[in-house]
């Protein structure tokens, strides 16, 4: 599986690298020497993306270096992007009712404008996306625990490796710390590298402090880099992993299930009804699942609040528009039926590049009552 995922993105980058030259540069009203850089461009960014997903799975190069690998993806998706926007431009350069003068001055113009906005979205996004994460305060008022409340700081897709280092996980752990948690959970995607690599990064994580403890459920970036091997270390740093189980804390239970990518592989499937089989059926409860589409696969289960992650919020506008297709919530908190809910968290890390457009990194803080 690990080694089918970078050969389907390498096609994908190739199509559309391709393509960008037979449909976008060879289109452009610019000089040739112009066409030429930007051909070069084309080639040296498709090195890059095989040199980022060479790094991710087989090397271990210097962390500017794989910055700028990194880059090389980002500017694969816009130029996929790109493709679909120039389309629709060439098509109103040809058809507009100009003369021929006016219809060159026309190209010209929004094809200089084309290229500026192209290069002013990866500077945003590339901006976005070096911000800190923000504390996203929420409150879930289900008026369950007769005037309690509990504090649940809920972090996901932290992607430690690559550009996701020791420094990032200890700075976190530190903001995470100052909200003073009663219960920290970790929806998924935590890890995506092979443990032995990452380490020094993931133990910092030891040093998470709430009332009851951190409890953590497997993403489906996990199983790309021995999910097990990830699954044992994890334990030994005092941090409840939960594996199609359950365990009650005060006035509920927190359940958690492996993630619906082991359908795909036959391996860690998921099964809500193994985790629940010992709790009662009034009990109030708290899903981990890192999929929000587990909703769909409930079976008659009514967890109170389902906390999950995995849609990074998009991550880089407008993906989320293809994020919509696969996933029922994109972020934030949804309601669901008889006083229930779901909360997305669109990510503290990020896959791929550093980069995010109308989705920020976060840590959420929810007072659950």
């Amino acid at each position: 599986m690990s080694s089918l995922f970078p050969l389907v993105i390498t096609l994908f980058f190739s199509m559309v690298h391709y393509l960008g030259y037979t449909r976008i540069v060879r289109h452009l009203h610019i000089k040739p020497h112009t066409r030429t850089a930007l051909i070069f461009f084309l080639i040296l960014n498709m090195g890059g993306i095989i040199g980022y997903l060479l790094s991710r799975y087989l090397l271990s190069p210097p962390k500017v270096i794989y910055f700028i690998l990194s880059l090389s993806i980002g500017i694969g998706f816009i130029l996929f992007m790109a493709i679909i926007v120039y389309e629709i431009l060439h098509l109103l350069q040809r058809n507009l009712p100009f003369n021929p003068e006016k219809r060159i001055f026309f190209k010209r113009v929004t094809d200089i404008g084309f290229l500026g906005f192209g290069s002013a979205y990866l500077t945003a996004s590339l901006l976005e996306g070096s911000k800190e994460p923000t504390v996203e305060f929420v409150d879930v008022n289900q008026n369950r625990f007769g005037g309690k409340s509990y504090r649940i700081v809920q972090i996901s897709d932290m992607h430690i490796g690559g550009l996701i280092d020791k420094d990032f996980v200890a700075k976190s752990v530190s903001m995470i710390n100052h909200l003073n948690p009663d219960i920290v959970t970790i929806t998924g995607d935590l890890t995506d590298a092979h443990i032995d690599v990452i380490k020094d990064a993931v133990s910092e994580l030891r040093h998470l402090k709430s009332r009851y403890g951190t409890f953590y459920v497997v993403g489906n970036h996990e199983y790309f880099h021995s999910l097990e091997t990830t699954v044992d270390y994890v334990k030994t740093l005092g941090i409840h992993v939960l594996e199609n189980s359950a365990v009650k804390i005060d006035d509920f239970y927190i359940v958690g299930v492996y993630d619906l990518f082991g359908f795909r592989t036959q391996t860690y499937l998921p099964d809500i009804g193994h985790a629940i089989k010992n709790i009662p059926a009034d009990a109030p409860t708290l899903l981990l699942a890192h999929q929000p589409k587990y909703v769909e696969y409930l079976e008659g289960f009514a967890p109170s609040l389902i906390l999950s992650g995995h849609t990074h919020g998009g991550q880089v506008w407008p993906f989320h528009y293809l994020v919509d297709l696969a996933q029922p919530y994109l972020k934030g908190l949804y309601p669901l039926k008889e006083n229930r809910h779901i909360y997305v968290n669109s990510g503290i890390g990020f896959w791929g590049p550093p980069m995010r457009l109308g989705s920020n990194a976060e840590i959420t803080c929810i007072t659950w009552s």
